[in-house]
C-alpha cells in the first residue's frame, strides 16, 4: 500500500468533481514515478493516460489499487483485484457500515472475497486514502499533498485529516506518511504503528 511500483485507479472517469477523477489527478500531480492505470469500461483515455476495463486487462502486475466506485460493485472489484495478484487496496468507497444494516451486509462481502487471497490487505472502506509525500505518492481524494516529514499521522476520521492537512500545508509542516483509515475493516491503527514504528523515515506517530 505505502511502495507500490504500479497503481491502479479503480472507478477514473472523465467527470472532475468525481472521487476517481480526483484520485488520478491527485496521483498524477504528485508525479508518482510509476504507471498509473485507470480503470473504466468506456473510456479508452482519462487525463491522457490509457484507461483500461478492468485490473485483469492491465498488462502488467499491479501493486496498489484504489477503489473509487459505488459500494455495491465494491465485493465482486476486490475479488478481481485478489485474482489478478493485487495485495494492496485502498477503497474510499462510502455506503458501508456508517450507513446501516445494508452497508454492514457489504463490509461482510468484502471480507469474505479478501479471505480468499492470502496476503491481500485493504485500507477503507470510507477512507480519505493515504500520502507518503517522499515517495511521491498521493493515493487520496485530499486537496493537495504536503512537503515529506519525519511524522506520521493517522486518523479514522476524515474531516479530522482534511482539518489537519488544511493546516499543515500553512505552517509549511511535513509527514512521513498520512493515513486516513475509515471503517478499518482489515488495516487499523495498531497494523500502522507497528508498521510506522520500524519506518526509519519517520520519528513520530500521531
Amino acid at each position: 500500500i505505502f511502495r507500490p511500483r504500479t497503481i491502479a485507479v479503480i472507478g477514473a472517469g472523465a467527470d472532475p468533481t468525481k472521487v476517481g477523477h480526483i484520485v488520478l489527478r491527485n496521483l498524477i500531480a504528485a508525479e508518482f514515478a510509476g504507471p498509473i492505470f485507470p480503470i473504466h469500461p468506456q473510456l479508452p483515455t482519462v487525463l491522457g493516460l490509457q484507461a483500461w476495463p478492468s485490473v485483469g486487462s492491465v498488462p502488467q502486475p499491479v501493486d496498489l489499487a484504489i477503489v473509487c466506485t459505488p459500494a455495491a460493485g465494491v465485493p465482486d472489484l476486490v475479488q478481481q483485484c485478489g485474482a489478478s495478484g493485487v495485495l494492496g487496496l485502498v477503497i474510499v468507497s462510502a455506503g458501508f457500515r456508517e450507513v446501516g444494516a445494508a452497508g454492514r451486509d457489504l463490509e461482510a462481502q468484502v471480507q469474505t472475497a479478501a479471505a480468499r487471497f492470502p496476503g491481500l490487505r485493504i485500507l477503507g472502506p470510507n477512507c480519505l486514502g493515504a500520502m507518503v509525500p517522499g515517495s511521491r505518492l498521493n493515493a487520496s481524494f485530499a486537496a493537495g499533498m504536503t512537503p515529506p516529514g519525519r511524522i506520521a499521522f493517522i486518523s479514522q476520521s476524515g474531516a479530522l485529516c482534511t482539518a489537519v492537512l488544511d493546516w499543515a500545508r500553512g505552517e509549511g509542516v511535513g509527514f512521513s506518511h498520512f493515513v486516513s483509515i475509515g471503517n478499518m475493516l482489515d488495516v487499523g491503527f495498531a497494523d500502522l504503528i507497528d508498521y510506522l514504528a520500524a519506518d526509519p523515515a519517520t520519528d513520530a506517530i500521531l
